[in-house]
């Protein structure tokens, strides 16, 4: 097939750090190279890949405080990419609703991945486009807009091999939070959970401007470098390692995210996962046997002591067995067929692009 992909603009594709949208667009790009497909991807500049890379911006947009307004580099993204129509079967964006007006006007089909929550806005958009083709990333991902054209649920997907597997915890023990410092994903709530579990608690992720009165005001006067460390925005094989060597993780969300890479990043190494029970947690941590799901935080101290006892290999094997990027581009291959062969049949006729059997 001929595809393309439209990356975020925000962080390169794979990021240097944090960045799960990026990351999961990084994988399945590549994976699709490797089985033979024709691959063009619509990334920032410093984005690092095997397929056909078009830019719009040098740098990606997080690293280059210059820019005023990121909104004027993705109407050049989308510009660049429906501008070669010809010369795909398909585009996959990951940028949200930005693309839905432009779908709507060609012939050659668009499929949405939905990489984040809905908003009461972006409900009220991605309604007016129920009919076009989406994929959600977990189907607790779908509650807040049944009627959209879900073609299928694709869990994102990681490579095992990237994350060293560690058999038993670090001594003395700890836990790991790893993610943005904001108010959804809790990490006031893992510093509740390390306090009252008397153990120390070791917190890596980014700030980002939006978050930092909640990190200097919530957060900050927590930190005291002893029992609650701030490791700041860590490399992948720092973020590794930490996760690697916790008792547990602690992702304490405090909405129903529709993903959380973190997750199946800790199990990948060994560690099992204690999260809330909603969004999608339930879809990604087998209670009782990778982690456990807990309704509030005194219940997530509790679990803490199970968790030690849980096997660490069946952490690992979980994910191999269901989160690999090999079952993701699977996914996705037969999504993008069902989605060309409907919109060939709409259309009644075959485009002008070939299709190569992959």
């Amino acid at each position: 097939m001929w595809i393309a992909q439209i990356a975020p603009l925000w962080e390169p594709v794979p990021p240097s750090g944090y960045g799960g949208v990026e990351l999961a667009v990084s994988l399945l790009t590549e994976e699709l190279v490797r089985r033979g497909h024709e691959v063009t991807l619509f990334a920032s500049g410093d984005s690092k890949t095997r397929a056909t890379l078009c830019a719009p911006c040098s740098y990606s947009l997080r690293q280059d405080s210059g820019v005023k307004d990121y909104r004027a580099f993705e109407v050049l993204q989308l510009s660049q990419a429906y501008g070669k129509l010809h010369q795909f079967d398909i585009l996959h964006s990951h940028v949200d609703h930005s693309a839905l007006a432009l779908a709507e006007l060609v012939k050659t089909p668009t499929l949405h991945t939905l990489h984040h929550m809905f908003t009461p806005e972006t409900e009220l958009v991605f309604n007016q486009f129920a009919h076009q083709p989406y994929v959600s990333v977990s189907e607790a991902q779908r509650n807040p807009c049944p009627r959209l054209n879900y073609i299928s649920t694709v869990h994102n997907g990681i490579d095992p091999a990237a994350y060293p597997f560690r058999a038993t915890a670090q001594r003395p023990a700890y836990l790991a939070f790893v993610g943005r410092m904001s108010r959804e994903k809790g990490p006031h709530l893992a510093i509740q959970v390390a306090k009252e579990a008397g153990l120390p608690l070791l917190m890596a992720g980014k700030v980002d401007a939006s978050n930092r009165d909640f990190f200097h005001d919530v957060l900050h006067p927590q930190i005291d470098g002893k029992q609650i460390t701030y490791l700041g925005e860590v490399s992948r094989a720092e973020k590794n390692e930490l996760l690697g060597g916790a008792l547990a993780t602690l992702c304490p969300i405090t909405r129903p995210q529709p993903f959380g890479l973190g997750m199946i990043e800790s199990m990948a190494c060994g560690t099992p996962v204690l999260a809330m029970r909603q969004g999608a947690a339930p879809e990604l941590v087998a209670h009782g046997q990778t982690g456990f799901l807990a309704n509030e935080v005194t219940e997530m101290v509790d679990f803490i002591g199970p968790a030690s006892l849980l096997s660490r290999a069946n952490c690992r094997e979980h994910v191999v067995n269901q989160f690999s990027v090999q079952r993701m581009v699977d996914r996705y291959e037969a999504a993008y067929r069902q989605v060309i062969d409907e919109r060939m049949a709409s259309n009644g006729k075959l485009k002008s692009a070939p299709v190569l059997v992959a």
